[in-house]
């Protein structure tokens, strides 16, 4: 299915990938190297001047392992996922049009259905390296129950980018009381007799006993849905801590990984700094011996100076004397 969004750019000769296919990607990557991956393919999007694109991505939050379990049921096993939802609508529509028939034997399919398939998802975990825990096997079948309750789950899952399980609604038939067979109604009771209006004493302990108990199955109801909503909160308050806990583990390994690079470097300026204090111990001796090497020569010079001058000096003494004789 095509989605909306995301952009197609030149990059190295290749068509760079859209946004909805790094989403696409993410929600099957395990959630333990969800947030290492979120942020590679952000900064990458960043890098090709894709800023809203790195934005969607960088929101994208990592899923709870019985999310990303259902997520991978979607979409390694199409067919099956198809004919799930299929059965959903036809679940859906016999409530709607209460035919216990059709609700009975769709019933039926949901129990086997949900059980199947809630074990296909928990071999893909665990081929992908993941086992299921019992617990969250049961949010996969909650999942998959919500999806045939209700259409906007149902299209949730199909995306394939659940972040939490999902909660079916209390008020789709749990497939038990839908399948007895319809009742005729019952045949009206004659007209009692003008005695029997009178309350008694032990009518009104049932009427009141009955009110009893419609008041607790109230409150009963009220408090299952404050529950489930709190269970929902605290599963998204859980995989946000999840995520946040995984976004400070890559930063200390990258503070970590950037403390050695600093540690090579400081290194590395000791040892140059060694070097630059050796040379230039060599070049100051040098320089000495230059020095004392210009101060020979000169010496040297003055002397072969000296020397020829006196050579001149002997040689005309020696003309002279010849002279004479």
């Amino acid at each position: 299915m095509q989605r909306k969004g995301g952009r197609r750019g030149k990059a190295g000769g290749q068509d760079a990938e859209t946004v909805e296919e790094v989403l696409d990607e993410l929600y099957t990557t395990s959630p333990a190297a969800f947030v290492a991956r979120r942020e590679e393919r952000a900064a990458a999007a960043r890098t090709a001047g894709r800023k809203e694109d790195a934005r969607r991505i960088h929101a994208a939050r990592r899923p709870t392992l019985a999310a990303w379990a259902a997520n991978l049921l979607a979409r390694a096993r199409p067919e099956e996922t198809r004919r799930f939802l299929e059965l959903g609508q036809a679940l859906r529509q016999a409530h709607r049009t209460l035919d216990p028939a059709g609700l009975k034997e769709l019933s039926a399919q949901r129990r086997r259905i949900v059980a199947a398939l809630s074990r296909q998802a928990a071999q893909l975990a665990g081929e992908a390296g993941h086992r299921l825990s019992q617990a969250a096997q049961r949010e996969v079948e909650s999942t998959l129950r919500a999806v045939l309750a209700d259409p906007e789950a149902a299209d949730a899952w199909a995306q394939g980018r659940l972040e939490v399980s999902l909660t079916p609604p209390s008020a789709f038939p749990s497939g038990t009381a839908a399948t007895e067979p319809s009742r005729a109604a019952p045949e009206p009771e004659p007209a009692p007799r003008a005695k029997s209006t009178r309350t008694t004493p032990r009518t009104r302990a049932k009427d009141e006993l009955a009110e009893r108990r419609r008041k607790r199955q109230e409150e009963l109801a009220r408090a299952e849905r404050e529950a489930d909503r709190a269970e929902r909160h605290l599963r998204d308050a859980r995989a946000e801590q999840a995520d946040a806990q995984e976004s400070l583990r890559a930063a200390d390994d990258e503070l970590a990984h950037v403390r050695e690079t600093v540690a090579a470097a400081e290194e590395r300026l000791r040892a140059a700094h060694e070097d630059r204090d050796r040379v230039e111990q060599n070049r100051r001796e040098a320089e000495e011996r230059d020095r004392t090497a210009a101060h020979t020569v000169a010496e040297a010079e003055r002397e072969a100076r000296a020397s020829t001058r006196k050579v001149v000096r002997l040689g005309g003494r020696a003309g002279s004397w010849d002279s004479s004789d």
